[in-house]
């Protein structure tokens, strides 16, 4: 197997889920914050707030699914290069998209724990954001597909 190839596979994956574990930990550290105002004021805490959390870790599955398509590469001729330059360029995408979902996570953990209110608006902001790396897949397993 060329090693350009799974050096671009493995940089796919691991950008993702570098930017998923930056999103996921700032997420986290609003909901744990979120919940100790709740318990300092004697209000229930809101559970939904892992869901919150868990938004940015979709994008290393993304991620994954591209690692695995570029590995399917192995044998094709010249395609070590354009796996490494995708590899790179799609896991940045998709790691930045976590991690700034992750930013807009911890805000709405801040507003929800607050408010109690606004829960279905900040999942739809989540989402939009959510679509950068969903985009940046689709249109790498595009790119991927052009590599005969």
């Amino acid at each position: 197997m060329d090693p350009m190839i799974v050096a671009g596979a493995i940089a796919c994956l691991g950008l993702s889920a570098a930017g998923s574990a930056f999103g996921t930990g700032f997420a986290a550290s609003a909901a744990v914050g979120a919940w100790k105002k709740c318990y300092a004021a004697n209000k229930p805490a809101p559970f939904i707030l892992l869901g919150l959390v868990g938004a940015p870790i979709t994008q290393t599955l993304y991620g994954m699914i591209l690692m695995f398509i570029m590995l399917g590469k192995s044998g094709v001729q010249g395609a070590g290069i354009p796996c490494v330059i995708l590899g790179i360029f799609a896991g940045l995408g998709i790691g930045l998209s976590a991690l700034f979902q992750g930013r807009a996570a911890a805000a709405a953990c801040d507003a929800q724990g607050e408010t109690g209110q606004g829960l279905t608006n900040y999942f739809g902001a989540l989402g939009i954001v959510e679509t950068v790396a969903i985009f940046t897949m689709v249109f790498t397993i595009i790119a991927l597909g052009k590599i005969a």
